[in-house]
């Protein structure tokens, strides 16, 4: 019989990020994760690692491999079987080597920074939705949420008011980002739906909307004043992007945009 009670291994975590924990286990690393916010920064690291390397390589796993390499046609033919040992070797080892690059990456051809970052925010929101007791670290009610949180980033943030789009702040909570403490702050609509609003230093250049999609979940980001933001919710492109702008609007208290730049004219797509 497992233990419930007992503490949660670092091997547990990473088959937990795997999606291999058994069902049993799965109750208490949440839980653990719910009262131990290093190890879910951890876990939330490893999983934005997991999905940008995926995205990068996912469809290199997928190609067949080289009819030349075929092990059959290469036993049928008069080569020695020295040759059908070196297939063999070669085979395995492309296969091996595939597997192998896509658990670690790449230094020469890694995600960029700003992928990275995204996909950190994404794997905090999948994370976070999902809790029914603690969601948030500080509720919306609570006066210091906002000035802690920008205290703590390091910049002047908002909680973005999105009544327009059905959407209320439930609160927030600090984490560690990829450049230091990133502030996470999360909206509920009337059916229950969640989305996140994400922000931390991101020293890189300005850059336009992007759009990531990836399982059930989509992410708009983008970088203004060296500050990185992501919003994640539900995979609906045009919902994303309206609400993106208007954080984005609200954020650089900018006026609206006379009659809303269509979505596709904002965002550039990433991801599948």
């Amino acid at each position: 019989m497992v233990d419930q009670n007992s503490p949660v291994t670092e091997d547990e975590l990473h088959v937990y990020v795997d999606g291999e924990l058994p069902a049993d286990r799965r109750q208490a690393v949440e839980t653990w994760l719910a009262n131990h916010p290093e190890d879910a920064a951890r876990v939330a690291a490893w999983r934005a690692q997991t999905e940008a390397i995926r995205a990068r390589y996912g469809a290199v796993a997928n190609e067949p491999v080289p009819s030349r390499l075929n092990i059959v046609r290469i036993t049928r033919s008069r080569r020695s079987w020295s040759a059908v040992a070196a297939a063999a070797v070669v085979v395995a080892f492309v296969a091996g080597g595939i597997a192998g690059w896509m658990a670690r990456g790449a230094s020469a051809a890694a995600p960029n920074p700003f992928e990275l970052f995204a996909g950190e925010a994404l794997a905090a929101h999948r994370l976070y939705i999902a809790e029914v007791r603690h969601p948030i670290e500080v509720t919306a009610a609570e006066n210091h949420l906002v000035p802690w949180l920008s205290r703590r980033v390091g910049t002047t943030l908002r909680a973005p008011e999105l009544p327009d789009f059905g959407l209320r702040l439930l609160g927030g909570r600090l984490l560690p980002g990829p450049n230091g403490p990133a502030a996470l702050f999360m909206y509920e609509g009337p059916s229950g739906e969640r989305f996140t609003l994400y922000a931390s230093k991101l020293p890189t250049p300005q850059t336009a909307f992007r759009y990531s999609v990836t399982d059930r979940f989509a992410a708009a980001y983008w970088v203004e004043s060296e500050i990185g933001y992501v919003l994640s919710g539900p995979p609906d492109r045009e919902r994303i992007g309206k609400i993106a702008q208007a954080i984005y609007e609200q954020m650089e208290q900018r006026a609206p945009a006379s009659g809303r730049t269509s979505v596709d004219q904002l965002m550039s797509r990433r991801g599948s």
